[in-house]
């Protein structure tokens, strides 16, 4: 395999498993950043032994399991280091008796895949924590579970790379002086921070749809990775309405982005819309995620009507015969 072949490949692997791997680790060092430097780590002995051994048969599980490693070793260091200080302390206070010391943990079971889910769900309480600033919380996120790098979001969002790379890198050091833990919020606090995620999708989507500065109208690429972002903590999240209605009002309103545009790149309005271009596999898939909300019997949310308006909409074959 050619290196520009295999620099494809891990490219692809690691938009996919990223935040799974940077979940993973968080879990396992209580710290973002230094998850993600773990993985990054784990992305370059990738780079550099990939081309020569060709791409292991789950290229995600050896990322997964480089960084692990790395971890463990980082962890069981700084274990023998703290045990050998508190050593040569208990020995100088009493130079008579010998210091015994337990074996080291197990790290490998600490580490293993079961609630890799969660690890996913916590990742993104803590990427859209309150802590941070609108502006932040959207770098760390589209960073830390969109996988994109500091250009890509810089492009994305037409800023100067440094100004996106000094938001992820201040967001971090936010999240680790105010010792925000890796867990997924408790039940009194858990409405606020989820409205907290929700509205960052949602500014991703729409920075997409309706772009606020630059030439262009709609940016595609933000709207479908705010659904990937959305569709992910549905299946986090089963029984939260309000997170099936974003995902439903998302599908609905992408359904229509290509007959949003007239040839000259001029916007059309929905009712002049040609709605034979309108996408209907989002549509199915708007109306599937609406009608998982409307089940759960609750009260609907903002997100639930948006998307019961988009719905009426999306069903009538013409302007006229909207509702």
């Amino acid at each position: 395999m050619s290196v520009p072949e295999a620099h494809r490949a891990i490219e692809a692997v690691w938009r996919l498993e990223s935040a799974r791997i940077i979940a993973g680790l968080a879990r396992l060092v209580n710290d973002v950043g230094l998850a993600e430097e773990l993985a990054q780590d784990a992305l370059v002995a990738a780079l550099k032994q990939w081309p020569e051994s060709g791409i292991p048969p789950n290229p995600g599980a050896w990322l997964m399991s480089t960084a692990r490693h790395q971890a463990i070793d980082m962890i069981r260091r700084n274990e023998r280091l703290a045990r050998k200080l508190e050593q040569l302390g208990h020995e100088f206070r009493q130079r008579q008796e010998g210091a015994v010391f337990g074996d080291e943990p197990d790290f490998e079971a600490v580490v293993s895949d079961e609630g890799v889910q969660d690890d996913l769900l916590r990742l993104m309480f803590i990427a859209c924590h309150p802590v941070l600033s609108t502006e932040a919380r959207v770098a760390l996120t589209l960073r830390l579970l969109g996988g994109l790098t500091t250009e890509e979001i810089a492009r994305a969002f037409l800023s100067a790379e440094p100004t996106i790379a000094q938001r992820i890198v201040r967001a971090k050091r936010t999240l680790a002086s105010k010792q925000i833990p890796f867990e997924v919020p408790p039940a009194d606090e858990r409405a606020a921070r989820l409205a907290s995620v929700l509205e960052v999708i949602y500014l991703i989507f729409n920075e997409g749809y309706t772009a606020t500065a630059g030439d262009d109208w709609i940016r595609p690429e933000l709207c479908y990775e705010a659904l990937r972002l959305g569709r992910m903590l549905a299946e986090l999240s089963p029984a939260e309405p309000e997170v099936h209605g974003l995902v439903a009002l998302m599908e609905i309103q992408a359904s229509r982005m290509r007959a949003r545009l007239s040839p000259s790149g001029e916007p059309i309005p929905i009712l002049e819309q040609n709605r034979g271009g309108w996408d209907q596999l989002l549509i199915r898939r708007g109306f599937a995620a609406l009608l998982r909300a409307e089940r759960l019997g609750r009260p609907p949310g903002p997100y639930m009507v948006q998307a019961a308006i988009a719905a009426c909409h999306a069903r009538a074959r013409s302007a006229e015969e909207t509702d």
